[in-house]
């Protein structure tokens, strides 16, 4: 058989496997997730990891905000607020790498989230399954 007789069960488009999808469902954070919950329609493992993804850094953005708020209301008290802003960004950014590890060495199958994934997986199931 040659490659274009190869059947080809990926339900991702431009032929994107499980893997990938998965993986690249976590590379720009709630944007991809969206991406990939509706491109992936037909691939539940996909759509959790999308799920996931938009639910956490929809989450870490919000925090952003909300300290960026509070932090300009405060005057110079407000540094406290802008460090905690920080401290977020890098624990988003380490989450997002240790979830794209995840979703490499376990080959795009359903894993939560190191860290944050027993809060967040209850939304994301539900997230994933709304979308048909």
């Amino acid at each position: 058989m040659t490659s274009s007789q190869v059947p080809s069960n990926n339900s991702l488009p431009a032929g994107l496997n499980k893997k990938t999808g998965a993986i690249l469902s976590y590379a720009l954070g709630w944007l991809t997730g969206i991406i990939f919950l509706f491109a992936a329609k037909n691939d539940p493992d996909v759509k959790f990891h999308a799920a996931q993804s938009i639910i956490f850094f929809a989450a870490v953005s919000v925090l952003n905000v909300v300290l960026s708020i509070v932090g300009s209301l405060l005057g110079a008290l407000g540094i406290i607020f802008s460090l905690a802003g920080l401290v977020l960004g890098v624990f988003a950014l380490v989450v997002c790498i240790m979830a794209m590890v995840g979703a490499n060495n376990s080959g795009g199958v359903r894993t939560e989230l190191p860290l944050v994934g027993k809060f967040v997986a209850p939304f994301a199931d539900q997230l994933a399954d709304s979308v048909k």
